[in-house]
């Protein structure tokens, strides 16, 4: 079996910049690379990574330059609604407010500037 050195998930997006700022704004990603078809943003401990690529770009195939649906994308933080009140203060568009789940997680759910879906959650302490 073949080690994985590296788990890296790019958004194709219409919306570069606000998408940019979407990511950087809540969950405090740095720009590691920035271009006019492609942004990388990595985490301050350099752990977590994502990439924001160009829809149409030549390096996507045509069959997969479509908006992102089907998945959504966890992240898991210290406090949801503080995230929230971040979220309404930036004018993010919220899916649902922060609740409680049967399972033991806060969550909160947004939605990105490319429609995906953000699910932001807590374990509940």
């Amino acid at each position: 079996m073949k080690n994985i050195n590296r788990l890296l998930t790019n958004i194709c997006s219409d919306k570069l910049p606000e998408t940019r700022d979407f990511y950087t704004t809540l969950f405090n990603f740095k720009i590691n690379f920035e271009s006019d078809w492609f942004i990388h943003l990595i985490s301050e401990e350099k752990q977590l990574e994502l990439g924001i690529i160009e829809r149409k770009n030549d390096l996507v195939p045509e069959a997969f330059q479509n908006l992102p649906q089907g998945f959504y994308l966890t992240f898991v933080v210290e406090n949801v609604d503080d995230l929230f009140e971040l979220a309404k203060k930036e004018g993010i568009e919220i899916v649902a407010e922060p609740s409680d789940t049967f399972y033991g997680q806060r969550r909160l759910l947004l939605k990105d500037p490319n429609n995906a879906l953000v699910d932001v959650s807590a374990l509940i302490t």
